[in-house]
């Protein structure tokens, strides 16, 4: 059983680091930013591929009412303007620098709770919580190719990262699983980003792209949206399998993997004071993790 465990864990690490390879490389290298398109095409290979094999019985699917569905429209919300913004800042800023910034969404989370909830945090969380917020409010500072418009995409994207984990804890109904959820997410991205994209641009600016005949284009974007869909089925595995505190080390291991592996697969310019913001922002995030032995927040 254990050893099991260890495989999903590994198989976890291998598709997320590898995921986040190919969405970087296709924001980046190939400099396809265009993310209603990018996100859209990702949001309708998921919903597919999830509809696919809840009919199959490969994953357990329950059916989806609209009494269930509509409470959650909101987290399905912030799930766009967590992808669109992700795609935004992660096709301007460096691996490291972008999960240095996600890992202050604690910080939202931490704010939401404290002004709706009113909940109290054990003193070695906040402590955490300082650490990750004093490292993404200097890593501009000391970011070598800082770039305003990729660390403003950035904050959209920590807010409803953070946002949407407290819905997801607190709001979210008790017939809906990962799974629905999920699906809930796909089906409403893919529709709100098809009609966003005429509107914003992305339509008429993909049209011109340099690649738009490459091979390695659409191998990149085929193996995004497949990569997408398994990490998804990779974290619920994950997730039914193992404690929250054994959970966040498996994320924590494999942004580290991520991270350390990066300046090998992309150009980066790296000095030791940002260098510093990266690994101060991952110990906070590692105290979070060993935090989560008592029940979370």
């Amino acid at each position: 059983m254990q050893w099991r465990r260890h495989m999903s864990g590994f198989a976890f690490s291998f598709v997320f680091v590898v995921s986040h390879f190919t969405n970087k490389f296709i924001l980046s290298v190939l400099n396809f930013t265009y993310p209603t398109l990018f996100q859209g095409w990702q949001t309708f290979i998921g919903a597919v591929l999830l509809l696919l094999f809840g009919k199959l019985g490969w994953v357990e699917m329950s059916r989806i009412t609209r009494s269930a569905a509509l409470p959650w429209l909101p987290a399905s919300l912030l799930f766009v303007g967590n992808i669109y913004a992700g795609s935004r800042a992660l096709s301007r800023i460096d691996i490291p620098y972008f999960f240095t910034l996600q890992n202050s969404s604690h910080v939202v989370s931490y704010f939401i709770l404290k002004a709706v909830h009113r909940e109290k945090m054990q003193w070695l969380k906040l402590i955490s919580i300082c650490l990750m917020l004093l490292s993404a409010i200097n890593l501009p500072l000391y970011d070598p190719q800082f770039d305003s418009r990729g660390y403003l995409w950035a904050v959209g994207h920590l807010f409803c990262v953070g946002a949407y984990r407290v819905f997801q804890v607190h709001y979210k109904p008790s017939n809906l699983g990962d799974l629905e959820q999920q699906c809930i997410n796909y089906l409403f991205s893919m529709l709100l980003l098809a009609v966003a994209a005429h509107p914003t641009g992305d339509l008429i600016g993909a049209m011109e792209f340099p690649s738009l005949q490459s091979r390695t284009f659409y191998c990149g974007c085929c193996a995004s949206a497949l990569l997408g869909f398994f990490l998804l089925l990779a974290t619920v595995k994950l997730k039914s399998g193992l404690s929250l505190e054994h959970f966040g080390i498996w994320i924590f291991l494999s942004k580290v993997t991520a991270m350390s592996l990066s300046p090998f697969i992309f150009s980066m310019d790296i000095n030791v004071p940002s260098l510093m913001c990266v690994v101060i922002s991952h110990v906070g995030e590692a105290l979070l993790v060993y935090s989560d032995r008592e029940p979370r927040l």
